[in-house]
């Protein structure tokens, strides 16, 4: 039997567990942390990622905790909250694209992949540190922390944008520094404004700036993001934190709802976005790559968790059809998705420049622009996509 190594249990690497167990293929998924947990707050799981869900029996199970959007999908203006665009998302995602768009915690998302793993093949505490694929086409040593070795016949980098997998089969492109900072924070909804525990998703634009609301967890929870230019500000990690009053002097003068939120931020998280470029390839013999580890991407359009799951549906499906020659398998899903996943890193690359104009001319005529466009059609290639298709 085939043995399929995954490295990393993040919503990516359960997804592709989960997806190749349905499919007959069972895996091992290693896991660096000692428990399975999400860091960071809130998801989009939009129309494309909803579908896989279903697909994979657990959206009803996801529907209980996470929150359908039905007000709307709004973009504001940083001053006065005047709306640039809304959009009726309760019933146009369903009428277009066949699924909801939902809000949620990332740990709701990835216990509900967790939930439809095989029973025993995730392993925690096992930190991988070297690959042998010296091979090229038999099996690939792993080592790991612990000093324990182990041999697949298929090993999947799942194991993010810092990936032990990517450098073992790329040539070292090093991350940098975007010139962008994040915030973030979960704001219990008893203690948040009445217009940010709406089931909507809003986008505030401002010059050099950009903040986005919504609730999670069933509503108990408003999750809150905001962008804002970095500075010297470079520590990369979703455990640092600022202070409630560094982030107020980010949005200082925007519209003072907004302000409310972030006065009721507690410890904002706080985390400058790397930047890394496309890669031409992510797949070599037995390796490849999946999720952030393949194609990072700015979370400007909300979906990094969604490409991770099509990553994974592809990867199953192609591999269940050509058990024989699993490197001429990973060599189909990397065509099947890089054109896919590089497109919306470029466009979400290019979203950090539209989203923080200064006001001015161009300003005006991107907020004008808004009421001639319908940003469902124009979204339609990323919503209406169905991974799991054969």
């Amino acid at each position: 039997m085939t043995e399929i190594a995954i490295i990393g249990g993040g919503i990516g690497g359960l997804a592709a567990a989960a997806f190749l167990h349905r499919a007959g293929l069972p895996a091992t998924v290693y896991e660096q942390a000692s428990q399975l947990k999400e860091v960071g707050a809130g998801v989009v799981v939009a129309p494309n990622a909803a579908r896989l869900l279903r697909a994979l029996g657990v959206l009803d199970a996801f529907a209980e905790r996470a929150v359908p959007l039905e007000t709307g999908w709004e973009f504001r203006r940083w001053q006065d909250g005047s709306v640039l665009s809304a959009e009726d998302l309760g019933t146009q995602c369903e009428r277009r694209f066949g699924e909801h768009t939902y809000t949620a915690h990332r740990a709701d998302l990835l216990d509900v992949l967790k939930s439809v793993v095989a029973a025993g093949s995730v392993r925690l505490g096992m930190r991988c540190v070297a690959l042998d694929a010296a091979g090229g086409d038999g099996p690939v040593g792993l080592t790991f922390a612990s000093g324990e070795k182990a041999e697949a016949d298929i090993v999947i980098g799942a194991d993010g944008i810092h990936s032990i997998v990517r450098d073992a089969l790329t040539e070292p492109m090093p991350a940098t520094f975007s010139g962008l900072c994040a915030f973030r924070a979960l704001v219990p909804a008893e203690q948040a404004p009445p217009f940010s525990r709406r089931p909507a998703q809003t986008l505030w634009l401002g010059p050099g700036h950009h903040l986005v609301h919504y609730p999670v967890s069933a509503g108990r929870y408003v999750n809150l993001v905001a962008f804002a230019p970095a500075g010297g500000y470079t520590t990369e990690s979703w455990t640092a934190t600022a202070t409630v009053a560094e982030f107020l002097a980010e949005f200082r003068g925007w519209d003072e709802r907004l302000t409310a939120l972030i006065r009721a931020a507690g410890t904002p998280g706080r985390w400058a976005l790397l930047d890394r470029a496309p890669l031409t390839r992510w797949t070599r013999g037995r390796l490849t790559l999946l999720g952030d580890a393949a194609h990072p991407m700015f979370p400007f359009f909300g979906q990094g968790a969604a490409q991770a799951i099509e990553d994974a549906a592809t990867l199953a499906r192609v591999l269940s059809a050509s058990p024989a020659d699993p490197a001429a398998a990973l060599r189909r899903y990397e065509e099947l998705r890089r054109p896919r996943t590089t497109r919306l890193q470029v466009v979400s690359h290019a979203r950090a420049r539209i989203n923080h104009l200064p006001d001015g001319p161009d300003q005006q005529a991107r907020d004008a622009g808004f009421a001639g466009t319908d940003p469902l059609a124009a979204s339609a290639w990323i919503y209406a996509h169905d991974a799991d298709a054969s």
